[in-house]
């Protein structure tokens, strides 16, 4: 087989597209249009701080373990992977906060804390979860979406004839749960499918599953140390990536796809993937080559845009643990704002990641890594004066939590937010977490990952099958690579 692939973007769907087609024999090139690899899952150094741009949990440790697997490896192979205890810490207010712990035992204790008689019932729930997550794992997720029929399996049609998992998360939730600590802990991990639970099946809750048994993990190096090791195989596999390479324009012939341009080069190919954003690709193209209108597109509901700021303090911070969710202000009031007002929320709810915390190498000797996120609707204007405004708010926030004084001690600080995502990642409308999976924008409904009218062009990455997140972009990849390989 010589059949030549070219992939356009480098994000982890791209370069895991690129090591399986790669290792099934298929000639590839990725092209680029950043300095570095990695799409939103890249990261900086600065002042001797190392920080993860984009993703900072990983979950689904088996996710990973399958795709290298595939080429006789481990990840092991790659990079030190350390169980975080405890998982993460979640603040209600400035003095209350609870250690989510992967020991079963302690979980339990913490629950039946909060509310009398709850750990049976988060045993059921668990129980339930781990069905929908053996479901989805081994029989949904590597599946490429083309049409209903492809998800009609027994088990996926016995559990919502059974358990009717198509009701709401909310819903199913609280009908187990009255303290809205415990609704708040185990809608936390749904809140990543970029939606309202009010909005999210409750099949999802095999994401309580993920965290809560399967438990939080992180490589020490960081989240980066995924991307290098893809990129090790994809060298091993004499994978040219070229970077600093926009696509500008595709060659299109007799309804197929001939070459693309870039720097005024043209690069031609039997085959066409574009791990870009999809919305984006689809500018390239003619509007008779389209997927979808932009009527389509308008309609959709996207996950929420972030403003991020990456910190370096200059000296050690108490109370945080290496992933901090902070619950001391109104939660619904924070995802009334972003999913249905879409306007900058008053008093926001904030996540942290202090990687030094489990890494001191991120930072220098006796200092903290901070990466704090607000999820903010898509598509909001974001000016410096909004910046410095939310950023004055984390500070305060972060010395009511720690009771310590942090604003004199910050010797780094980037902000990254919605015209950051577009100008680097092309996000349509600035969005951090692709498309909300919502009843209609899950599976089959999510956009198609082949075109319907060029012949030999396909799509990967967080807007298609399976979505969003580092685990789905790794599948992502696979499952095209499985598509054109049927095809050649």
């Amino acid at each position: 087989m010589n059949k030549k692939v070219i992939i356009t973007g480098a994000g982890l769907s791209g370069l895991s597209g690129a090591a399986q087609m790669a290792f099934r024999g298929f000639d590839v090139e990725v092209f680029e249009k950043n300095e570095i690899p990695g799409g939103r899952a890249r990261h900086f150094q600065a002042k001797g701080f190392t920080f993860d741009m984009g993703p900072t949990w990983y979950w689904f440790p088996e996710i990973f373990e399958h795709f290298f697997n595939t080429f006789g490896q481990h990840s092991s192979d790659f990079y030190d992977l350390v169980q975080l205890d405890p998982s993460y810490r979640i603040f209600f207010d400035s003095n209350s906060y609870f250690d989510i712990s992967p020991h079963e035992e302690k979980l339990l204790d913490v629950f039946e804390t909060i509310e009398k008689g709850s750990s049976k019932k988060l045993v059921k729930l668990l129980h339930s979860a781990s069905v929908n997550y053996d479901i989805a794992i081994n029989k949904l997720i590597y599946n490429p979406g083309y049409n209903l029929f492809n998800y009609l399996s027994w088990p996926f049609l016995s559990r919502i004839l059974k358990y009717k998992v198509f009701h709401s998360y909310a819903k199913y939730v609280r009908t187990l749960f009255h303290d809205v600590r415990l609704i708040r802990i185990l809608e936390f991990p749904l809140i990543s499918l970029g939606a309202s639970t009010k909005q999210i099946p409750a099949f999802y809750s095999l994401m309580n599953y993920a965290d809560l048994k399967s438990g939080t993990w992180y490589p020490i190096g960081g989240m980066y140390k995924i991307v290098e090791a893809i990129l090790k195989l994809l060298d091993e596999l004499q994978v040219p990536v070229h970077l600093n390479s926009p696509v500008e324009t595709y060659d299109i012939m007799e309804n197929k796809v001939t070459g693309i341009h870039t720097h005024g080069k043209n690069f031609h190919a039997s085959y066409f993937v574009s791990s870009a954003d999809y919305y984006h690709t689809e500018q390239l193209l003619s509007k008779e080559y389209r997927n979808y209108s932009e009527k389509y597109w308008n309609k959709r509901q996207m996950a929420p845009s972030a403003l991020i700021y990456f910190l370096g303090i200059n000296k050690k911070l108490e109370k945080l643990q290496h992933h901090n969710l902070f619950y001391d202000t109104s939660f619904d009031a924070h995802l009334q704002d972003v999913y249905h007002n879409y306007k900058w929320p008053e008093s926001p709810v904030l996540y942290v990641c202090c990687t030094t915390k489990t890494d001191a190498a991120s930072a220098p000797k006796g200092m903290e890594n901070l990466s704090v996120i607000i999820p903010v609707a898509p598509g909001l204007e974001d000016t410096g004066k909004i910046k410095e405004h939310y950023y004055d708010l984390v500070i305060k926030h972060l010395e009511r939590i720690t009771q310590q004084s942090i604003r004199d001690h910050v010797i780094y600080k980037r902000s990254y937010a919605k015209s950051d995502f577009q100008t680097d990642y092309n996000a349509f409308l600035g969005n951090a977490f692709g498309l909300a999976n919502t009843y209609f924008q899950s599976g089959f409904l999510k956009p198609k990952i082949r075109n319907g009218r060029l012949k030999n062009f396909f799509y990967c990455g967080h807007l298609t099958v399976p979505g969003p997140g580092m685990p789905s972009s790794l599948v992502s990849g696979e499952i095209i690579a499985s598509e054109i390989q049927k095809m050649s």
